[in-house]
């Protein structure tokens, strides 16, 4: 496109924009909530995956429409964006390589041919024996071992991907089938380097697994790569054998079928470097009116992040699917909500008695990074943060249903939900809890009360389908009305809501296996730090009776070194609801060694 073609355009939209604004109702419609939807969820943004063009364009949106309503620029340097560093993904360096030593002859493997590094391998080299362990899976209690009688210490380690069971009863091996579980395993039993093949009996192709981020921040500890089948037989030719006997041979069985070589030597090279990139969250402030409570401040918060074009985080049955994943409703409408919110009470400034913040966050899908990023690089200090609401999913109203997370954070939120819908016109779902799967966590985490409103999942949730035709406008405008009410309350009563630590909330029957074990820790992924810091630890959990604290960084649970949350969720596996465990942290510059008798989850 030429310079004067995009001149011209510009000025096309510049006037476009110009007369949509004299337009503009500063009520909460549904007409412009859709407007908003309609572009954030357009082929234009590509699905707003953090740190594309896609995303750059949102933010540039929020920000435009910040700057029309006349809020002031609350950013770096006082303009309206915050930015920050994040790990967007991985890729391969230069110093990747993979030989074997057979019978006193040298054989080169091809790098994206015959293997390649997993996503979450660490980098480094390897030299010396490896054996093979079966599916690598370690499962006494379904009478199943790979490991046992095997010695794996500075070996390397090639097993099979996914789980010995049959399709039918796969599920029982559900915990133990991830490439991350496979690999922890090897590093627990003191193995060096581990190698996946894919078997015939789960798949006819022989590709080697893609190179992927898998966000649990931080390598396994240990070199991992995929190899092909092709590469793996020759390497257990001298054992006469090959992948698919040796698999053939465990589903027949249900045993394990485990050989130790000797004859062979291997050496291999592993260099997975992080691509790092930087976005922003938006902030837009508006001053109260009252000269003591203006010097406190509400947050109203909304992600305008999404999936792009899917990938990790996809809901899709494909997990090659590579489609916009539009985000209508995650969360193009909480995004339109802010927005509307932003420029209702704009237009009544004068009515403001304590002061509002607008913050629309990147990195949400990638694990809340902006609303962390944001708690612990605050524009305004956090004690004078009275509380924080967030919209996330707003946009599929269409049975009445509001879920609140967080009314248990203050003793006045129950009431205060309920008093705005004394016609019951809503159907409320209350859920006491401050933490979830959201942006106001980071607040919680931070002993803020908050508000977290959504309209409940749905079968186009994180797929291409989420698109803007499928919201229902007229009802996310009742929504956007019901908080502005709330918000309106948060801004004028004089005395600020109190904090409240809410219990650990029961889990629901059959929500499936996860630990046996809970300690009640929140982490922080927005964080990306050698160990699993905390973002919380929740009133009446085991760690809590620990002694553990938010912003303590576990590095070592019971026997296991902890240097990212897949450590952590592994460690959590190892043990039952009974034991006694010792927990190592940081916090600050102390290290401290806590107890914890551990519980099954409630």
């Amino acid at each position: 496109m030429t310079t004067f073609t995009k001149a011209v355009l510009l000025l096309v939209l510049v006037g476009s924009v110009a007369e949509a604004q004299t337009k503009r109702n500063p009520q909460v419609t549904a007409q412009e909530l859709q407007a908003h939807v309609k572009y954030l969820a357009s082929d234009a943004l590509e699905g707003r995956r953090t740190g594309t063009a896609g995303a750059e364009k949102a933010a540039d949106y929020v920000a435009s429409e910040f700057k029309t309503y006349s809020l002031l620029p609350f950013g770096d340097a006082k303009t309206y964006f915050q930015k920050y560093e994040f790990v967007a993904g991985i890729k391969l360096g230069v110093q990747n390589s993979f030989s074997a030593t057979i019978g006193g002859k040298k054989q080169e493997f091809k790098l994206d041919t015959d293997f390649r590094p997993l996503g979450f391998s660490m980098s480094g080299s390897f030299s010396g024996n490896f054996v093979f362990a079966g599916y690598g899976i370690s499962a006494p209690d379904r009478n199943y071992d790979d490991y046992k009688g095997l010695d794996v210490k500075d070996k390397a380690v090639i097993v099979l991907r996914y789980s010995p069971a049959s399709d039918s009863t796969r599920k029982d091996f559900d915990q133990y089938s991830s490439l991350r579980y496979k690999s922890l395993k090897a590093k627990e039993l003191g193995a060096k380097a581990l190698l996946v093949v894919t078997g015939p009996a789960d798949s006819d192709s022989d590709d080697l697994i893609k190179l992927a981020y898998d966000q649990t921040v931080g390598s396994a500890g240990i070199i991992a790569a995929s190899i092909s089948r092709k590469t793996t037989d020759l390497l257990l030719r001298s054992k006469g054998v090959s992948v698919k006997n040796l698999q053939d041979s465990i589903l027949k069985t249900t045993s394990p079928r485990s050989i130790v070589t000797e004859d062979v030597t291997i050496q291999l090279m592993s260099d997975v470097v992080p691509i790092r990139q930087t976005t922003s969250n938006v902030l837009g402030f508006l001053e109260g009116s009252d000269p003591v409570l203006k010097n406190e401040v509400v947050i109203i918060g909304a992600h305008y992040d999404h999936l792009g074009y899917g990938g990790e985080g996809s809901g899709s049955r494909k997990p090659d699917t590579n489609a916009i994943h539009y985000g209508a409703d995650d969360n193009a409408s909480g995004t339109s909500g802010l927005l509307e919110l932003a420029q209702n009470f704009a237009s009544r400034k004068e009515e403001l008695k304590r002061s509002l913040l607008f913050i629309s966050f990147s990195g949400e899908e990638l694990g809340v990074l902006g609303s962390a990023y944001y708690v612990n690089n605050p524009v305004i200090p956090l004690d004078r943060t009275v509380a924080m609401v967030n919209m996330d999913m707003i946009g599929r109203f269409t049975n009445k249903t509001l879920i609140v997370y967080g009314t248990g954070t203050s003793a006045e939120f129950d009431e205060m939900i309920r008093k705005h819908n004394a016609d019951s016109a809503i159907i409320l779902k209350p859920v006491r809890d401050g933490f979830g799967p959201s942006d106001q966590s980071s607040f919680y985490g931070k002993q803020i009360p908050v508000f977290h409103f959504f309209t409940d999942l749905h079968n186009d949730y994180h797929l291409p389908a989420d698109t803007w035709d499928k919201l229902n406008y007229p009802g996310m405008e009742q929504v956007v009305k019901y908080i502005d009410e709330i918000v309106v309350d948060l801004i004028h009563e004089p005395t600020r809501p109190k904090y409240i630590a809410v219990e650990v909330p029961r889990s629901p029957a059959g929500s499936g296996r996860g630990a046996r074990v809970s300690m009640g820790t929140v982490p922080n992924m927005g964080e990306q730090v050698d160990g699993v810091k905390l973002m919380g630890v929740r009133e009446g959990s085991a760690g809590q009776e620990a002694g553990m604290l938010a912003g303590d960084i576990i590095v070592k649970f019971g026997k296991i070194e902890v240097h990212n949350l897949s450590d952590y969720s592994y460690a959590l596996g190892q043990y039952k609801p009974g034991d006694e465990v010792e927990i190592v942290v940081r916090r600050g510059e102390e290290v401290k060694v806590l107890k914890a008798k551990l519980r099954a989850p409630k």
